[in-house]
């Protein structure tokens, strides 16, 4: 299992309201969690999953991710 970070524009709770449909649906992910406290607004994702598809599914949900 890999953990990934990514900076993001999830700014608050209905972003990750907005977000959570798409990344639960992605079976490779066990778990993510994003910390809005953070400038750079940091998620985490951990599972067997590329950063590349992390960042597909957050374009699809509407926001943007740069690998950390």
């Amino acid at each position: 299992m890999e953990t990934l970070k990514f900076k993001t524009n999830i700014k608050c709770g209905g972003c990750i309201a907005t977000v959570t449909p798409f990344l639960d649906a992605k079976e490779e992910i066990s778990t993510w969690a994003v910390n809005t406290d953070s400038p750079d607004k940091i998620l985490t994702v951990e599972g067997d999953v590329s950063a590349s598809t992390v960042i597909e599914t957050l374009n699809k949900a509407g926001f943007q991710a740069e690998q950390r």
